[in-house]
């Protein structure tokens, strides 16, 4: 089987080949590497490429195998990409920020830690915003990726890197941080499925805090069952972290195998009229989501119209949120305790040090949340803005649990647009800030969020997503619907949409 072959197989069917012996995890994570080798100038879904690492454990699985071992895990030999805000020990990890351009963590993330365990080469860490404070990985201190389906647009963000490198056909799979849609929102551009999974269903130990209650870990990949293989490796309780959840692992698996028998019957499925009312919805996206509700209905679900009258603000009181947590965890950047240290020549008191490091390691767009999060959380204005957008985050939550008491998933469009052009939202922070408005609210309530592709825009050709919500704890709904939803989306077209990618015209990947 040829390298081309290899980065092409989805990664249930590469371990399948692994484990018995078809393929050697080795041969597969040389076709990965040589792939980031010969696309990622290009591309730039990398920070920093573990060559020496990723072959290390796919010889020793390779290894295990030979001896007559069980595999350390169902993805053992399964390449996978790290999002550049999990710390690995050894080896670069900067959070896209000039502010830790260099570091070397002493310890690892849990999730990196369970990657490690399960046997899975970690290729390197994938470029992302900022300290995850974007949506196109503009605001990366190391230049934007581009999107595999055309290199003149974005590839969302703030994980645009891990989507990016999966549709590039560089990584199979991905572990990415989702704050307000960074997971989702690259997912839904870039073709690929992304899941933010319960809030506290993966540790967030190791990971660098942006906005503590909003930022959730979760998996990537070409496919649900190939997200439910890796959410099940990374998930579960850890005494590290105080806000895990200590319950068992939702069967998220099982489910998406439920799924793909491609029966909803029974199923009640909730459309939010306020979410379907705003503007500026591109009608490609308008299109593929009616088209998606048409599925559901052949799958035998119910179409329920529901109404969530506080979500048309949700997006306001999200950033104002993970504004002032951010201002709270960035502090720690002081050049005394953590970052870079810049003018500390003997002419400048501590102060003045501090603030000559932030001005140099930080990017604007940080600069911009840390200034409106420090003032938002200042005595004078407490109230009035930080205050008020708990309380209306507290109002979300409650129409949300209205919803979910009548149905058993809420559907939306995960982004209102296909992938903007480079450099069309840089300059505009509101117009970047409105390409969460449909996935914020899933981070204010803790509940999960799966983006699935829903095809191509009628408009430009490009991917669109859908987004499909699960009550809090209910992860696994998310894959059975997603599931059935792909598959019935398949079977349309007479083509898996990851197939499609091979026959792109005109843009990176060949």
């Amino acid at each position: 089987m040829s390298e081309a072959d290899l980065t092409r197989i989805d990664a249930a069917e590469l371990a399948t080949r692994i484990h018995a012996g078809e393929v050697s995890a080795t041969e597969v994570t040389e076709a990965h590497l040589n792939r980031v080798g010969d696309l990622d100038t290009s591309v730039n879904a990398f920070l920093h490429v573990d060559a020496d690492g990723a072959r290390e454990t796919a010889q020793r699985v390779d290894s295990d195998r030979a001896a007559g071992s069980e595999p350390a895990s169902p993805l053992a030999g399964v390449p996978v990409a790290l999002q550049d805000v999990f710390v690995t020990a050894g080896l670069p990890t900067t959070a896209g920020s000039a502010m830790l351009r260099g570091w070397l963590p002493p310890y690892d993330a849990t999730i990196t830690t369970r990657l490690r365990q399960a046997g899975m080469p970690i290729i390197g860490k994938t470029n992302t915003d900022e300290f995850a404070m974007g949506s196109s990985t503009e605001h990366s201190a190391f230049g934007p990726s581009r999107n595999p389906w055309n290199p003149d647009r974005v590839p969302g963000g703030s994980g645009g890197g891990g989507a990016a490198s999966i549709a590039a056909f560089e990584a199979p799979l991905a572990v990415g941080l989702d704050g307000g849609g960074s997971l989702r929102q690259p997912g839904a551009v870039t073709g690929t499925v992304s899941v933010k999974p319960t809030y506290g269903g993966v540790s967030r130990y190791g990971q660098i805090a942006g906005a503590s209650s909003l930022e959730q870990a979760g998996p990537s990949a070409r496919t649900v069952t190939d997200a439910a293989l890796l959410y099940e490796l990374i998930a579960g309780h850890d005494p590290l972290d105080s806000v895990s959840n200590d319950g068992a692992v939702p069967a998220v698996l099982a489910a998406a195998r439920d799924g793909a028998i491609g029966d909803l019957t029974g199923t009640r499925v909730g459309v939010i009229t306020e979410m379907l009312s705003q503007e500026g919805i591109q009608a490609g996206v308008r299109h593929s989501f009616q088209a998606a509700l048409e599925h559901f209905r052949a799958l035998g679900a119910e179409i329920v119209e529901l109404s969530c009258p506080h979500v048309d603000h949700a997006l306001s009181a999200h950033y104002l949120i993970g504004a002032g947590e951010a201002s709270s965890n960035l502090a720690r950047f002081d050049a005394m305790r953590y970052g870079r240290r810049d003018g500390d020549d003997g002419n400048h008191i501590a102060d003045q040090v501090t603030a000559l490091s932030r001005e140099a390691g930080f990017g604007p767009e940080v600069k911009r949340r840390l200034m409106l999060g420090t003032h938002a959380l200042s005595a004078a204005h407490y109230d009035p803005y930080y205050g008020a957008a708990q309380r209306l985050r507290t109002l979300v939550c409650r129409d949300f649990d209205s919803a979910f008491s009548q149905v058993d998933v809420l559907l939306s469009p995960t982004t209102p647009t296909t992938a903007p052009a480079l450099g069309e939202r840089v300059d505009d922070p509101t117009a970047m800030y409105r390409v969460d408005r449909f996935t914020a609210p899933a981070n204010l309530t803790g509940m999960p969020a799966m983006n699935v592709p829903s095809g191509l825009s009628q408009d430009d050709g490009m991917p669109v997503g859908l987004q499909i919500m699960a009550p809090t704890m209910a992860d696994e709904r998310l894959y059975r619907v997603g599931a059935a939803f792909e598959k019935a989306r398949d079977e349309t077209t007479g083509l898996s949409f990851a197939q499609r990618f091979p026959e792109l015209k005109g843009g990176a990947v060949q």
